[in-house]
């Protein structure tokens, strides 16, 4: 999978829609239904053929840790609705094909302060396998990005070497990580999950007789590969994926900090030291390079625990 509009793949070079609305509609039900199932009874295989890239790394962890904790399922199961559905439909050659679907989930106040949307990015590898969501990331409706269209409505795909965009989204999963890590912000615009981010960790990192440590890496093959659609300023906004590890190392007679959603995917016994392994997934608004300030700024940010190991 790459963010490229031009892939070919089995000789399919005619560009042509990634699905139909009704197609859309349709994969996003099935999602919505897999979802819910699999929530109500902590399952990660109900919907495991529904989900794929980072938010599937996310949701299949976070139900098995679940499961284990609830092995007869969720007893505060709130079913999840996703209404007022606007797709995002791409022109592409080829496959992967993939699509975007901005919607109004039910875990909000409509009209409130926290009235947001939630767009999930949907994948199809090829004629015969299912539409998966890959990402997912919630907006207050203000940051919803203004996507270029043709005259037939149609989004226009942002190939992943893209040269003149801020950073081109193949490069952006290892920016953004090399940001994290060094703290040389480049391209990226100060916020909650850029400088935010460092400021919190720095905040944590050393207490008396603890010390934590933080490294994250690129995350950006396979299914994990970003997605980029062009938008009306000459930029695009691009989902992307890292990969991040969290080290606790505590002094002889400190104990390590250990929930139950670490507790249930813990390998090993955590004695002095827990690391913890999660992938996050991220929505960029990258600005074009020849604007007054190519810069990227990060929209959103989910992340989930996806393994951890005592030493």
């Amino acid at each position: 999978m790459t963010a490229s509009g031009c892939v070919t793949v089995h000789g399919e070079l005619e560009i042509v829609p990634a699905a139909t609305e009704t197609e859309a509609a349709q994969a996003l039900k099935d999602f919505t239904l897999a979802y819910n199932k699999a929530d109500k009874a902590y399952d990660p295989a109900l919907d495991a053929g529904r989900v794929t890239g980072p938010l599937g790394a996310i949701n299949q962890a976070g139900l098995k840790a679940r499961q284990i904790q609830n092995p007869d399922g969720n007893p505060r199961h709130q079913p999840l609705e996703l209404a007022d559905a606007q797709f995002v439909l791409p022109k592409k050659a080829g496959w992967p094909r993939w699509f975007v679907a901005d919607t109004d989930s039910n875990r909000d106040e409509d009209g409130g302060r926290q009235d947001s949307r939630w767009l999930l990015v949907f994948v199809r590898g090829g004629p015969n396998q299912l539409w998966e969501a890959s990402h997912l990331a919630v907006l207050a409706n203000a940051q919803v990005p203004q996507f270029t269209k043709d005259k037939d409505g149609f989004a226009e795909p942002v190939v992943a070497d893209a040269a003149d965009l801020a950073v081109a989204p193949e490069d952006l999963s290892e920016r953004y990580a090399a940001y994290l890590r060094d703290g040389e912000a480049g391209s990226f615009v100060p916020g909650p999950h850029t400088s935010g981010l460092r400021k919190t960790r720095a905040a944590t990192a050393r207490r008396p007789g603890r010390a934590v440590q933080y490294v994250d890496q690129r995350l950006d093959t396979g299914t994990y590969a970003p997605l980029g659609l062009a938008t009306e300023d000459g930029g695009a906004a691009v989902f992307f994926a890292t990969r991040q590890f969290e080290q606790q190392t505590v002094a002889k007679g400190v104990r390590l900090e250990l929930n139950a959603d670490v507790r249930a995917l813990m390998t090993g016994t955590a004695r002095t030291s827990l690391t913890k392994e999660r992938v996050s997934s991220q929505i960029a608004q990258v600005a074009p390079r020849d604007a007054d300030k190519p810069l990227v700024a990060v929209l959103a940010q989910i992340q989930g625990l996806t393994a951890a190991k005592g030493a």
